[in-house]
């Protein structure tokens, strides 16, 4: 019996594809993670500049991760077939917007800028003259976002991978020229920066680059280049007193500070030279309002705050470089808790919280809980009380409620009395106390910490449901006594009949002004399913915004939403 011929498609030849459609892009970003993911333990090993830390393979195999993630989310939403099909311009706008979400160090940040300069050129065409001059757009976007290029780096391998496809041809052509000239390229670093010489490797971030480029080889010719060697493991470093970020003889900066940051060109243009003088290794990405900022510097605050100066800085991530860790305990006492044995902890938060759901959440989470009474908020002696049960050296108190902060800040002054390091951090609701909680790290220096959470519980706006007691006049209008209200930011905003509508419709006013997570805290006295519902919501209708949920069980308002 004879086979029926299969459909003609210009877009592919035998194994070869002629064009990076929306499959492509997919298949490639899937690539692309895999291969990271399958040698990042090589390429941590090999990681000696702009840091000897151990990482750029780990950080590049997030950022391709998060960018793969982002382009299925793309595939998977509502309504993604037949006509309404992702092309090319979808899958490659979500693949840079997904790297520059979730770049990390400052290969992965690199990595995500050099997405996106691609992903400005092929969303206008997908042929091999449109990925050659793709190449050649990104090489240079990523080298302008540096402040400081220099060569033997991953700049250096995408720029070799631009002028080595520079002549065009078809999409296999110009991949594999492009891979061949990032691979020559990656070879000779060793010669071009002197600690990757002395170490006796190649560039690491420039390697995971090289697996990038196979990745897209094999999307688009069927066939994997042939592996990279294995690099030599990295003898001691550094070989100089002090040699710790790759500048000869200099003691390089102790911290490295990662954000997010929503501002106008402007003012990152402003940033970029207020953290040129703090620190080095100075990345800034992205654009059209939002920025990932990498930075390394001595003085993580003041990193952060010129953020804060900037715009509105969240996903805050501050890194020690080479922190000593705790004293050793001895043996006999290494099971036994610090505060069993009488001793006081470094650190700790102390949060209020309504319902006993969410007070249980953040006290699995190592934070001391104060449970808020509908009705009852805390007295400033049981604040206080709450600091000393702690038992800690320093302490960092969230409030969670506008009407505390009086009695917080008479409960911080009164320990400060006794001893106690104590920063009071505004929190108006939970959704902030639960961001703050989140990006809490005690390994890091006082200061540094609370910056860190002062920024996420700044950069979460938060609403509130509840049910109307009484009839009142509101910033809304009237309401009357059953009327669910929907309080954002403390006013009323929304008066409505149904719970699950109004959430909705606060929702989708809060989300109007951008959001990258949602957070639902949903008390026993919801309506069943309400977190179902609205998850579902959001999926349908904000395509890069995750949601993530809590309950609060008993003693908390029907519904909580953070938007950050």
């Amino acid at each position: 019996m004879s086979r029926a011929p299969q459909p003609f498609d210009p877009a592919v030849r035998g194994d070869e594809r002629l064009v990076l459609d929306a499959e492509a892009v997919r298949a490639w970003s899937a690539r692309t993670a895999e291969a990271l993911g399958r040698e990042r333990a090589a390429i941590d090993a090999i990681n000696v500049f702009p840091v000897a830390d151990g990482d750029t393979g780990t950080n590049l195999y997030l950022t391709a991760d998060a960018g793969h993630r982002a382009v299925e989310a793309v595939f998977a939403a509502p309504g993604a077939a037949g006509a309404s099909a992702p092309d090319t311009a979808d899958a490659v706008r979500a693949l840079a917007h997904g790297a520059l979400l979730g770049a990390r160090g400052n290969s992965g940040t690199i990595l995500s800028q050099l997405l996106r300069g691609m992903a400005a050129v092929l969303a206008d065409g997908a042929d091999g003259d449109h990925l050659a001059r793709a190449l050649d757009t990104a090489a240079a976007s990523a080298r302008a976002a540096v402040a400081h290029p220099e060569e033997g780096t991953i700049l250096t391998v995408a720029s070799a991978a631009a002028a080595g496809c520079a002549d065009g041809g078809t999409l296999p052509d110009v991949a594999r020229k492009a891979y061949d000239g990032a691979r020559t390229a990656l070879e000779a670093t060793p010669g071009q920066l002197a600690v990757l010489g002395r170490a006796g490797v190649v560039d690491a971030g420039g390697q995971g680059l090289v697996a990038v480029l196979g990745a897209l080889v094999e999307t688009v010719t069927g066939r994997a280049p042939e592996p990279l060697p294995p690099s030599p493991a990295v003898r001691a470093l550094p070989e100089r007193p002090g040699e710790t970020c790759g500048h000869d003889g200099e003691q390089g900066p102790g911290y490295e500070v990662l954000y997010l940051l929503e501002a106008e060109d402007a003012a990152v243009e402003l940033l970029r030279a207020r953290l040129d003088a703090l620190g080095d290794s100075l990345v800034v990405v992205g654009g059209d309002g939002l920025w990932n900022v990498h930075v390394h510097v001595d003085d993580a605050g003041a990193a952060v705050e010129a953020g804060i100066e900037a715009g509105r800085p969240h996903r805050i991530r501050v890194t020690h470089f080479a922190s000593a860790g705790p004293a050793p305990v001895p043996d006999d006492e290494a099971e036994t808790p610090a505060h069993a044995r009488g001793e006081r902890a470094q650190r700790a938060v102390v949060a209020v919280l309504p319902g006993e759901g969410l007070a249980g959440l953040c006290a699995e989470a190592g934070a001391t809980t104060l449970q808020a009474r509908p009705g009852e908020p805390p007295t400033g002696d049981e604040l206080l009380d709450a600091v000393r049960r702690a038992h800690a050296r320093e302490v960092v108190l969230l409030p969670n409620d506008t009407d505390l902060r009086s009695a917080a800040a008479s409960a911080a002054e009164r320990a400060r009395a006794e001893g106690i390091r104590v920063a009071l951090i505004p929190t108006r609701a939970a959704v902030q106390g639960i961001a703050a909680l989140a990006v809490h790290e005690p390994e890091r220096t006082f200061d540094e910490d609370v910056v860190a959470m002062t920024a996420a519980a700044g950069a979460t706006r938060y609403a509130e449901l509840a049910v109307a007691a009484r009839q009142s006049f509101t910033s809304a209008g009237v309401c009357q006594a059953g009327d669910v209200l929907g309080l954002i930011e403390g006013d009323v905003a929304v008066i409505g009949q149904d719970l699950t509508a109004t959430a909705r419709t606060v929702l989708d006013r809060m989300l109007q002004a951008g959001g990258e997570l949602v957070t639902l805290v949903v008390a026993d006295s919801a309506p069943p399913g309400l977190a179902d519902t609205l998850e579902a919501h959001v999926r349908r209708g904000y395509l890069a915004v995750d949601t993530v949920t809590y309950h609060a069980g008993e003693g908390a308002p029907p519904l909580l939403v953070g938007v950050e």
